[in-house]
């Protein structure tokens, strides 16, 4: 795998940039949905990462490597939520100028959390512009670095981190991982975390988890090319609508990852309060998408014993989690 874009190597680089900064989560286990399962089930929740997401890896150690000239320049970054929150507090802590272009409809608590690190936010209609050119045009105006969401090799390595912990996680308890699953948008997340697992366990099944109407990277592993999708409907996971994997993350999923689950809105919602009441955690809902697939008995674990999941963020917005609780969504 020495042709695609992150190692081992760079994973291991970047845990030693973020280390101290970015918060080791913990691995949960939970006997009562270890017993509807019927197998081990080790959690790692990215909920309680810093910004509440697992971002902030990626961001901290894309920013952590500017040059000083770079710093003052500052940085641009476009996300619905959780991406703008990392690249904003990771600013924050280096000191440098950040602009994040968001959606005028993303959900008010990662808005303002992005503006509440500190980082100039703009809006933009997600119907009728193109974020892309926005941030584009703002960048050159300023001599600022656009830092993406998942398609960038700093990035990727960053978010392997969390791949890194759960395996020396899980063999501090006396485990190997037959199977992890993770949720996936562009597949940063997914592409850092497989490469960091399937370098030390060659064995363990990688699986991404998309929601319905949002499934590029299964259509895409499928087709062996990355197939943009044009989505007719908006789903409950705001995390997961990328429409088709990335340049970079693409080839790694390929070599690295064996089934993509697709999961509904319902099951989505449904492993929202299966985690509210069972796990203790408040998950938004892109970051239920792997508890949702297991659940709902989408993932093939093909015989394993211990099977590790990422619960990959949980700045869900008020409202929309007390409908979900009371299950009018």
């Amino acid at each position: 795998m020495s042709d695609l874009a992150v190692s081992l190597a760079d994973i291991e680089a970047a845990a030693a940039r973020i280390e101290g900064v970015a918060v080791e989560t913990p691995l949960l286990e939970s006997a009562a949905l270890n017993e509807r399962m019927g197998l081990r089930v080790l959690i790692k929740p990215e909920t309680l990462q810093r910004v509440g997401a697992f971002k902030f890896r990626g961001a901290y150690n894309r920013l952590v490597q500017l040059t000083e000239a770079e710093r003052k320049r500052g940085v641009v970054a476009f996300s619905s939520g959780n991406h703008a929150q990392g690249v904003a507090l990771a600013a924050r802590l280096l000191g440098i100028p950040a602009l994040i272009v968001m959606p005028a409809d993303a959900p008010k608590v990662k808005a303002d959390a992005t503006a509440g690190y500190g980082a100039e936010v703009k809006f933009y209609d997600r119907l009728t512009e193109s974020r892309e050119k926005i941030a584009a045009a703002i960048a050159a105006e300023r001599g600022a670095l656009v830092v993406p969401a998942f398609d960038d090799p700093h990035i990727i390595a960053g978010q392997g981190t969390a791949g890194l912990e759960m395996v020396r996680q899980a063999r501090a308890r006396g485990a190997e991982l037959g199977c992890v699953v993770v949720p996936c948008s562009g597949g940063g997340l997914l592409a850092g975390v497989a490469t960091a697992v399937k370098a030390l366990s060659p064995d363990t099944v990688m699986v991404g988890v998309e929601p319905a109407g949002y499934d590029d990277t299964r259509t895409s592993l499928a087709a062996g090319v990355r197939t943009p999708l044009t989505p007719t409907h908006r789903t409950l996971c705001d995390a997961l609508e990328s429409p088709c994997p990335g340049e970079l993350t693409f080839p790694i999923l390929q070599a690295t990852v064996s089934d993509i689950a697709v999961v509904t809105d319902a099951e989505v919602a449904e492993a929202m309060r299966y985690a509210f009441s069972v796990l203790k955690l408040v998950v938004e809902p892109g970051g239920s998408a792997a508890l949702a697939a297991l659940l709902a008995g989408k993932v093939a674990t093909r015989g394993a014993k211990t099977v590790g999941l990422v619960l990959s963020g949980g700045n869900v917005d008020p409202d929309q989690f007390a409908q979900v609780l009371r299950g009018e969504l």
